[in-house]
């Protein structure tokens, strides 16, 4: 599976972005998918997930502000952002897990078998 991603740029805070995740490979509609982020200096962290089957899960920081969702029909991921703040900015990936695991989701980076170049969302204050 290949990823690109795309849609990030600069906003001002409080504002709205939507990134997309495009990707190859017939078999998108078995993965789950996920976003990630990595601000300048610090780890790479979870943000959302989205099952085949369309359940979410998303992290406490971005909880009511953002939401993910997936078109299996197109092969696409998407993350609307709103009410974005300061501390947002980051390059966002997205990445695709293999099914079989315990948990259709997981929020470590080395559960994830692909990933997108990433996209950078700078939110000035």
């Amino acid at each position: 599976v290949q990823l690109q991603a795309s849609g990030g740029g600069l906003v001002q805070a409080g504002g709205s972005l939507r990134l997309s995740c495009a990707a190859s490979g017939r078999t998108f509609n078995t993965y789950t998918m996920s976003w990630f982020r990595q601000a300048p200096g610090k780890e790479r962290e979870f943000v959302a997930a989205v099952s085949r089957s369309a359940n979410t899960y998303h992290s406490e920081s971005v909880k009511g502000r953002f939401t993910i969702s997936r078109d299996n029909a197109k092969n696409m991921v998407g993350l609307r952002m709103n009410s974005l703040k300061p501390e947002d900015t980051a390059v966002y990936y997205c990445a695709a897990m293999r099914p079989g695991g315990i948990m259709w989701f997981s929020q470590r980076v080395s559960s994830y078998d692909f990933w997108g170049q990433g996209t950078l969302v700078t939110v000035s204050s």
